[in-house]
Formats: C-alpha cells, structure tokens, sequence
C-alpha cells in the first residue's frame, strides 16, 4: 500500500467524519427549534447537563 493512497483513504474518512458531525450539529438545532428553544441553546453545556439528568 503506497502512502499516497493511504493518504486518500485517511482524507476522504475525515471528511465524512466531519460531515457527520456537522449533520448531527444542524439536526440538533432543527429538532430543539422544532421543540420550541432556541436553536443556539442547544450547544450550552447547562443544555446536555439536563439531558443527562433526564436520562437517569
């Protein structure tokens, strides 16, 4: 395996990876907007920490 193609393979997984991760972002903030927040809270660590204790 040449280094150049291992290269390609590392580059295309990053960037579905941060594809993902800002697909997962905007569906946070349409599903809390759609819930009736402000779409930007839903990044305020105050937010997951409610999450979190509502999960118990």
């Amino acid at each position: 395996m040449s280094s150049q193609y291992a290269w390609r393979v590392v580059r295309k997984v990053l960037l579905w990876l941060v594809i993902a991760l800002i697909a997962v972002m905007i569906g946070a903030m349409i599903g809390y907007g759609i819930g009736g927040g402000d779409p930007l809270k839903v990044f305020l660590p105050s937010t997951w920490g409610h999450i979190a204790d509502f999960l118990k």
